[in-house]
C-alpha cells in the first residue's frame, strides 16, 4: 500500500509582496510572522510524505519528509531535500488531521508515524508538536535521523520516540566526513543517548563500494552500534543505488557517484555476516 503525495498535495502558493514601501512593510510582516511560527512548532518546511507498509517502521506508516539537511552525503537519493527553501510551508493541524485519517490503518497494522527527511531535527519545535499529537492519539511515533543534531533533541521530545531509525553512514571520523561532509562523533553521541534512555533503534548502514564496503570500515560500524545492543533490534544493511542521479543533474548539483555500480550480492552478504557476528539482528 503505497500513496505519494508531493508537498502535501497543496500548490504553491505566490506570496509575493505588493510593491513599493508598503509591499516591502508587508513581506517583512511575513516574514517575520513566519519565523515566529517555526520557532513555535506550529509551522515547518516539509518536502513530502508517503504512506507505505515495511518501510520505516514497523506497520503500515505516514512517513513525513522535512526539508532541510547539514549533511551531504555523496549517494543521498532525495538530494532535493536538503535545502528548506525547497520545502511547503506546512502548519501543524494539517499534519494533526492526517494522524486522525489513518489512525485506524495504524491500529490495524500496529503502523504509526516516522518523521524523516532531510533532517527532521533542523525542525525540532514541530517534530516535537507532532510526535506529541501522536501519542496522544495512541499513534506509534519514529523519528529517522543521522544523529548529527541529536543535541537539539530535548529529552521531553525523546519522551514521545517509540523508535529510532539511526544512519551510521560510516565508521571512522576521516571516512564519515568524506563521505558526508561533516563529523562523526555526533550521531555516537546520540546513540549513546538513546542507549540510556532505553529507546528502541534500527540502525541503517549503506554499502556503497569504494566508500563505506570495506571490511575494515564495517567493523569500525559495528564496533558504534555493539555498544548500543540493548536497544537496536535490528540492523537495516542496505545497497547502494544510482536512482537519485537524475534529481542530482535536474538540480545542476555534481554527482559524484555517476559511475558507480550497485555492490555484489556476496559483499552485501559479507557486510550482513559482519553484523551478525556481533550478536546484531540483521535485515
Amino acid at each position: 500500500m503505497t500513496q505519494s503525495i508531493d508537498l502535501l498535495g497543496r500548490p504553491v502558493e505566490n506570496r509575493r509582496a505588493g510593491a513599493g514601501i508598503d509591499g516591502m512593510a508587508e513581506a517583512e510582516l511575513d516574514r517575520s510572522g513566519r519565523l515566529a511560527a517555526i520557532r513555535e512548532g506550529r509551522l515547518a518546511s516539509v518536502h513530502s510524505w508517503e504512506l507505505v507498509t515495511a518501510v520505516d517502521g514497523p506497520g503500515t506508516r505516514l512517513t513525513i519528509f522535512f526539508a532541510g539537511c547539514p549533511l551531504r552525503c555523496v549517494y543521498c537519493h532525495n538530494p532535493d531535500t536538503m535545502e528548506m527553501r525547497r520545502g511547503q510551508d506546512v502548519e501543524l493541524e494539517e499534519i494533526e488531521r492526517l494522524l486522525r485519517r489513518y489512525r485506524r490503518v495504524f491500529r490495524a497494522t500496529g503502523g504509526g508515524i516516522t518523521l524523516s527527511g532531510g533532517e527532521v531535527l533542523m525542525q525540532p519545535a514541530f517534530a516535537r508538536n507532532v510526535l506529541r499529537a501522536a501519542k496522544e492519539l495512541g499513534i506509534h511515533t519514529a523519528i529517522d535521523t543521522s544523529g548529527y543534531l541529536g543535541a537539539v533533541a530535548k529529552d521531553e521530545l525523546l519522551a514521545d520516540v517509540d523508535l529510532v531509525l539511526l544512519d551510521v553512514k560510516s565508521g571512522d571520523e576521516a571516512s564519515y566526513k568524506r563521505l558526508t561532509g561533516r563529523e562523526l562523533q555526533p550521531t555516537i553521541d546520540f546513540g549513546d543517548r538513546l542507549a540510556r534512555a532505553g529507546i528502541a533503534i534500527w540502525i541503517r548502514f549503506v554499502v556503497v563500494p569504494e566508500w563505506t564496503d570495506a571490511a575494515e570500515n564495517v567493523e569500525k560500524v559495528a564496533d558504534i552500534v555493539e555498544r548500543w545492543q540493548d536497544v537496536v533490534e535490528r540492523v537495516e544493511v542496505l545497497p547502494f543505488h544510482n536512482m537519485g542521479q537524475d534529481k542530482w543533474d535536474v538540480l545542476g548539483m555534481e554527482y559524484r557517484l555517476r559511475d558507480a555500480q550497485p555492490p555484489s550480492t556476496e559483499v552485501v552478504e559479507r557486510v550482513r555476516e559482519q553484523f551478525r557476528a556481533r550478536g546484531l539482528t540483521v535485515h
